[in-house]
């Protein structure tokens, strides 16, 4: 056996992705899929973002609205023929609008999730894996974004850039990535003393390399299940900086900037501009949230079978 081959199987970590083989991990894999498929409320929560998925992006393909030119002759028609969910206050069709303020919800949520998630995990896990005082620095760093109260510093962040579904992504990621930096930063901590690490350690394996074949894959479970809890927060936040006026810029939109449309007129009966985005924003975050349940209870199982 050669020396590459006995490095790697001392470096390589126990478990779906260790000795154990391809067998291990699709055991792991089958367990926690099998544990996802039997939490019924998961799957509806699945179930439900896929079909809004679709309505937001497959739906103008099929139902074809201009979501451009406004129609002040056409502002606030009750639904009907032609206009299933009415027009908003300035003729747009609600129902393409309601399709259109969806893309935008769900890129910012998606890409500000991501954003958050690569940040937090290599800030963590670097943390984490490293210890010492560039832990204690870099820790600290995040506990003083964390005393900043959230809300003010998405204010001054959408204030000084101009509003864009690029700019969003950044700056709600900018705000998101401290929660998983320290739930990473803590998987690590109790990974790096692992025998597999030190191994690999002594063996001369690079740093980097140690954080992401060790650390982080092995943190894959607690970050899968933050991603999906960080889509959730994200929908809400993008929904918070629309209702106060920080939103993208017409003629594009969001549901929260729908929402913020509508309350102007709920006093006048105009029930269709303000409950279609509503029930959206509250059926996507409950619907994201019941995923991220369903995975944290699979892979918790998973775990403790294996």
């Amino acid at each position: 056996m050669s020396l590459e081959n006995v490095t790697a199987a001392l470096t390589e970590p126990p478990g779906p992705a260790g000795p154990a083989g391809d067998a291990g991990g699709e055991r792991g894999a089958r367990l926690r899929l099998r544990a996802f498929a039997d939490n019924r409320l998961a799957v509806a929560g699945l179930v439900v973002v896929v079909l809004l998925t679709l309505f937001s992006f497959v739906g103008p393909l099929l139902y074809h609205t201009d979501q451009i030119h406004t129609r002040l002759t056409m502002e606030t028609l009750h639904p009907g023929p032609g206009h299933p969910l009415g027009t908003d206050n300035v003729g747009y069709d609600q129902l393409g609008r309601l399709m259109a303020g969806g893309q935008t919800t769900l890129e910012v949520a998606f890409g500000a999730a991501a954003f958050a998630i690569i940040v937090g995990v290599l800030w963590g896990a670097t943390a984490g894996y490293l210890g010492g005082i560039a832990d204690g620095l870099m820790m600290r760093i995040v506990d003083a974004l964390l005393a900043i109260p959230a809300l003010l510093l998405l204010l001054f962040l959408a204030t000084v850039f101009r509003p864009s579904v690029v700019m969003l992504i950044i700056v709600v990621g900018l705000t998101a990535w401290l929660v998983p930096a320290r739930l990473v930063r803590g998987e690590a901590l109790s990974l790096r003393n692992r025998e597999y690490v030190l191994a690999a350690r002594t063996m001369g394996v690079r740093t980097p390399t140690i954080i992401y074949r060790h650390i982080v894959t092995n943190s894959i479970g607690t970050i899968i299940v933050n991603a999906t809890f960080q889509v959730a927060d994200a929908i809400l936040v993008v929904a918070a900086l629309s209702f106060l006026g920080l939103g993208v810029s017409p003629p594009a939109t969001n549901w929260g900037a729908m929402l913020s449309d509508g309350l102007n007129y709920t006093f006048s009966g105009y029930w269709w501009l303000t409950y279609p985005p509503g029930l959206a924003i509250v059926v996507t975050v409950v619907a994201f949230n019941l995923i991220g349940d369903g995975l944290r209870d699979a892979f918790g199982l998973s775990l403790w079978l294996w």
